[in-house]
């Protein structure tokens, strides 16, 4: 029983019971010179004082006040009643042998000959235990780590190695390999590639720190993220014969998948076959994602059949087995595919119910749906939170609005704080739904929880005006939320364009297509909006408007054959010949093709055009 707190403490090596010349002690107790003030009765002048463990020392089980301290030490105080001892306390060897200690220790009482000599005691066990609880604190993560540095440095300009170096000029023990392991490891959790491959990169240049195939894998894949492919390829073919073996070959394989590269992911496969590294499913795997990836689905099947020649399948293989099943609407086969996953003792999870899900409602199997999204849910738990938003899209795609507010309700119940995607995701289900005033009440709820201004959020509730040709109510949110801090994206201005292309309103759309193209570094060509921005100004016999998107096609770097003869047809609908079409077509490096040759002569027979603006 500790004096200080009287709580029996089960002794350990953290918290232990310590008899100091007769006060019984812990390991918090004795180092507490700053507990919180505690009430107590001075067993000499029985006052009841708010005082501090420090300005009251208890012997046996007698409490005195700092004024009567040596009056009680100068006489004996009786014991307690002699207890059945659980826990046997030994006096540790450094205390029995400090200079000037003796304590004699029987059954009834326990003297103190010095207060002086017990004080001293006291703060020596004080400093030994703040010591210990420093290292544990350090260790178990509540002080200043390595790893919390590493994790505290936010901009990628900054260095790791500079980070661990000075670490160690500050007198701290070299880190472990196991403790940078997991420094990596949480670095590429965070998406933090750069830092954790300069760990990595120092970890090599340690000649006490053996690297084994698995760490060369890891490296080889934040190269292929922080440098490129062609680094990769590199950094394999420098690697030692012993380390180029099953998991630098898996890394460098998933490589070849990330990049899109078909052929030379065949060939490695190839050579892995060759050297019997075909042993587990995951290259494999990766395979069949690429396949799928691409298209090439009759490929799928032949790389299954050979995977269960030299390996089992596992849950991974079965959900892209049935992904493709899903994109070739095959019901029967993504059945027989579960039920051989049964056979086969593995446990479905809940992306397994998700593709079946997915797939019964686009074949309008609304029963069986309803049986396998269960089944997800089932399997549904915190630590698959994406999991949430997939039930939401489902319960949204086959009308259920009950189970969608229902699921919600179970997300904020299990989580303390909803993300940006989950607040997209449940809009975005209220809008389909066709609860538009829920969908804006979860918006102003998202507006005062969340402080990331994230601008996917709000075009969700953007779009849903703008489907419902509300275009002013839009342009209003739209400056609302700019006011607020929001920035605008491509997405924004596009779903302006169209919205106004829907109106037939020339100057709108173009106005708002300048502004979705200059939002951008490089724009990705959408040419089904290309072809009907042309369509709605040739339709009107726009020229003045086929000159100005002519200019931004150009200044999007977005200029060929096909949008010159668009641009083209335009005057021939209006019956205008355009000034300089060779001229402007050579200088933008666009070669001429029989339908140009076509539209040009017919557009000579025809009046000039007064157009103003014409792209130099």
């Amino acid at each position: 029983m500790c004096n200080f707190c009287d709580v029996l403490h089960q002794p350990n090596r953290s918290v232990s019971i310590v008899a100091l010349v007769g006060v019984y002690l812990c390991a918090a107790a004795a180092c507490g010179w700053s507990l919180p003030p505690v009430l107590g009765r001075c067993r000499h002048c029985s006052l009841v004082c708010h005082s501090s463990p420090s300005s009251r020392w208890g012997f046996g089980l007698r409490r005195y006040c700092r004024l009567h301290l040596c009056c009680a030490a100068a006489q004996p105080t009786p014991a307690p009643p002699k207890a059945p001892n659980k826990h046997p306390l030994k006096i540790p060897c450094a205390l029995t042998d400090l200079a000037g200690l003796r304590p004699q220790i029987n059954s009834e009482i326990m003297l103190i000959r010095s207060v002086g000599t017990y004080l001293a005691v006291i703060r020596q066990f004080s400093v030994a235990a703040a010591r210990t609880d420093t290292v544990a604190a350090s260790s178990s993560g509540g002080g200043d780590t390595l790893g919390r540095r590493l994790l505290s440095l936010v901009y990628p300009k900054r260095s790791a190695v500079v980070a661990i170096n000075k670490w160690m000029e500050e007198g701290h023990a070299p880190p472990r390999k196991y403790q940078l392991n997991r420094i990596v490891r949480e670095l590429r959790k965070d998406k933090r590639y750069k830092h954790a491959l300069e760990v990595c990169e120092w970890m090599t240049l340690q000649k006490d720190i053996k690297l084994v195939a698995g760490d060369y894998a890891v490296h080889l894949d934040l190269i292929t993220k922080v440098r490129g492919l062609n680094s990769a390829e590199k950094f394999f073919e420098d690697l030692p014969d012993r380390m180029r073996g099953r998991q630098t070959c898996s890394a460098l394989l998933h490589a070849y998948v990330q990049n899109n590269l078909v052929n030379k992911a065949e060939a490695l496969m190839l050579k892995m076959s060759e050297c019997d590294f075909l042993r587990n499913p995951l290259p494999y795997n990766h395979m069949i994602s690429l396949y799928i990836s691409n298209g090439k689905l009759e490929k799928v099947l032949k790389i299954i059949q050979e995977l269960k020649m030299n390996t089992s399948p596992d849950v991974i293989t079965f959900n892209l087995w049935l992904t493709a099943c899903a994109l070739k609407n095959d019901v029967e086969s993504a059945e027989r595919v579960l039920l051989e996953l049964k056979k086969a003792k593995i446990d479905p999870d809940w992306l397994t119910y998700s593709t079946l899900t997915n797939l019964y409602i686009k074949n309008a199997s609304l029963e069986k749906a309803g049986s396998t999204v269960k089944e997800m849910e089932n399997r549904t738990y915190r630590k698959t939170r994406v999991a949430y938003s997939s039930l939401l899209s489902l319960h949204t795609n086959m009308g259920n609005k009950d189970d969608v507010n229902r699921i919600w309700k179970k997300m904020k119940a299990s989580f303390r704080k909803m993300n940006d995607n989950e607040y997209i995701c449940m809009i975005s289900s209220l809008v389909k739904l066709g609860d538009f005033a829920g969908a804006e009440d979860l918006y102003r709820e998202w507006e005062s929880v969340s402080g990331t201004n994230d601008v996917r959020v709000s075009n969700v509730l953007l779009a849903s005006y703008i489907n419902q040709d509300q275009m002013e109510i839009a342009e209003n949110f739209c400056n609302e939320i700019v006011q607020k801090g929001v920035i605008p994206s491509y997405t924004t201005w596009e779903l302006f364009t169209w919205g106004y292309l829907k109106r037939k309103n020339v100057e709108k759309f173009l106005d708002y297509f300048g502004k979705a193209i200059s939002s951008v570094k490089k724009w990705s060509p959408n040419q089904l909006l290309v072809q009907q921005a042309f369509k709605i100004i040739e339709e009107q016999a726009h020229t003045e408007g086929a000159e100005e998107l002519l200019a931004i096609l150009k200044n999007a770097g977005h200029v060929n054959t096909n949008i010159y003869n668009l641009f083209l047809q335009t005057y021939v609908t209006a019956g205008k010949m355009p000034l300089i079409v060779t001229e402007r077509m050579k200088k933008d490096d666009v070669k001429l093709d029989e339908e140009t040759h076509r539209l040009l002569n017919l557009t000579r027979k025809m009046c000039v055009s007064d157009v103003s603006r014409i792209s130099s």
